[in-house]
Order: structure tokens, then sequence, then C-alpha cells
């Protein structure tokens, strides 16, 4: 069996991680808490603060400008990549929560970068399925209903520029996709980390970072 060299992240361990990353600016930090306040357990749903930074290191890295993301809850990370994108750069968002992303209007707003998200309240799937099939996306952060993970793969690799990056949230769901048995959003993970394994289409690693983040580059 192979030995982890990953220490244990205790709190102390993430606050020194924390510090010594990009910092959240006061509009993500508002955020942050705001969705925390109002949304109880289901602010667990909220993107990793060091999620953030890497998400905006992320659009630097790869020059993006067609930015898809499956899942925005109340806007954290489209904000970190709407910040980092150029002027003309644009972000599609998938949800399907007014309420929300009522929250993500908002913050959008504040930061001055609303102009640069086209916010698309339907099915993802639906969304997805009305985007041009020629390759054109730079960069998609996934991080939604976790059944629906392999379906929005299919939607979204033919869709990707040759160097264009995927990144998908949870695919260690809390330590359950080693269960014997998965059942239900466990399973649904361990079939997309199964699918995208095995997909000659592009190139990925299973990271982990805060609940587990694939990386996968379009060859």
């Amino acid at each position: 069996m192979p030995e982890t060299k990953n220490p244990q992240l205790t709190p102390e361990l993430y606050a020194y991680v924390l510090d010594h990353n990009p910092p959240l600016d006061p509009v993500q930090e508002e955020l942050v808490e705001i969705t925390r306040a109002r949304f109880g357990t289901a602010a667990a749903m909220q993107s990793a603060r060091e999620q953030g930074p890497l998400l905006a290191f992320l659009v630097r890295l790869t020059g993006a400008r067609q930015v898809v993301e499956v899942g925005t809850f109340t806007g954290f990370s489209a904000l970190s990549m709407a910040q980092a994108l150029p002027a003309d750069g644009r972000l599609i968002a998938c949800d399907i929560s007014e309420e929300w992303t009522a929250v993500a209007r908002e913050a959008w707003a504040k930061a001055g970068v609303a102009d640069r998200v086209d916010l698309r309240i339907a099915p993802a799937l639906d969304t997805l399925r009305a985007l041009p099939r020629e390759p054109w996306i730079d960069l998609v952060y996934l991080d939604a209903d976790k059944g629906g993970y392999v379906d929005y793969w299919e939607e979204l690799v033919p869709r990707m520029r040759p160097g264009g990056i995927i990144a998908a949230d949870n695919t260690l769901f809390h330590g359950r996709v080693v269960d014997p048995r998965p059942t239900g959003d466990t399973a649904g993970i361990r079939a997309f980390n199964d699918r995208v394994a095995s997909d000659g289409r592009v190139e990925a690693l299973l990271l982990t970072v805060a609940d587990g983040l694939t990386l996968a580059r379009r060859l």
C-alpha cells in the first residue's frame, strides 16, 4: 500500500496554508460570511477558501477568456474567476436557485464584475447542450449535483479548446469514494472518477485539495 506524505491538516496547519496563499479581498470575505450566516449547513456547499485563489490562478495561467461554471451557489467561485478574467472575458454560470444566486449577483456587482458573468437559471444539462458545440471553452469549474457529473463531462469535453482545463470539485467526496458499496452521490463521484481516468481525450490528475479536486486538460 503506498504511503501518503500528506500531513494531518490540523486547524493550525490550515491557518498556516491560508496565511501563505493570496488573501481573500473584502468582497470575497463578506460573501463567505453572508453565506455562512444565511444558509446554515447549506453553506458547506461553498468552495473552500483556498479554492478561490486557486481558480483565479488557473484563469490567469491558462489565459482564459471563456469560462463555464456548473453549480454556482452564492457565487464565491464565480467571483474569484471573474475577477481574474480580462475585461472582455465571460463566465457562464449555471445554477437552478434564484435564492442562492441573488446573493451572488450582489457580490458580483459590488466587485465590479457583474458584466463578466452570464448567469443562466435552468437545469445545467439543458444550458450546456444549448452551447456551441465547437471547441471554445478555456476553463470549467464543475461543482454541482454529483450524480450529474458524468453527463456534464460528456457535454463539456467536446467543447473544450485544446489545452483547456476542467476542474471538478469533491472528487474524494468526504473520503467515501473508497467505500466498498457506494451509493447515491458517492456512486456518482466514483463513476465520474472512473470515466475521467479512462478518457483518452484528456490527461487528468486527482489531487487532495479540499474535498478532492480533479484537474483535466483537453488534449
